[in-house]
């Protein structure tokens, strides 16, 4: 390969060259941006899991405080269990996105140290992943309140 840019005018071997090394370069991002839908997947699963264990919770409680149902005992393990649920799976969904990126990023690098591509795009931070961060953050102040009745949703 020479250091001259590639051309209409350049051989048509070098052009191909040239195009398959950009293609090359650009499926690391369609498998970032993969990567990202799956643990979008993951959020909202969660999301659901977490948020319908807290609504079954509070409701329960609500109702127990106006005398409305005697043992709320099963409801109240109930919505714990689906919280808890809902934090093991996002935080083996973040665990696995990163392990995955990383592998991405050696591979890039590796590939481009070669010379098979050309490396030029930035893989910026994982919005995503950023976004799993705080809703499991918020998780686990929900099942902190809800255990230890404390906190901001207690």
């Amino acid at each position: 390969m020479t250091d001259q840019p590639v051309t209409r005018q350049s051989k048509a071997d070098e052009i191909s060259v040239e195009l398959s090394s950009r293609r090359t370069g650009m499926s690391f991002q369609r498998t970032r941006m993969s990567a990202d839908r799956t643990l979008m997947s993951v959020i909202r699963t969660s999301l659901s899991l977490i948020s319908f264990g807290f609504t079954i919770f509070q409701v329960f409680e609500k109702l127990k405080d106006h005398n409305m149902v005697l043992h709320s005992g099963f409801a109240r393990n109930f919505g714990i269990a689906l919280v808890l649920l809902g934090i093991v799976m996002l935080v083996g969904g973040i665990v696995y996105h990163a392990q995955f990126m990383i592998g991405l990023r050696e591979m890039r690098k590796e590939m481009t140290a070669a010379g098979l591509v050309h490396g030029e795009s930035k893989f910026p931070p994982s919005l995503t992943l950023i976004t799993a961060l705080i809703l499991l953050l918020i998780g686990i102040f929900a099942i902190v309140s809800m255990v230890f009745q404390v906190g901001p949703f207690g």
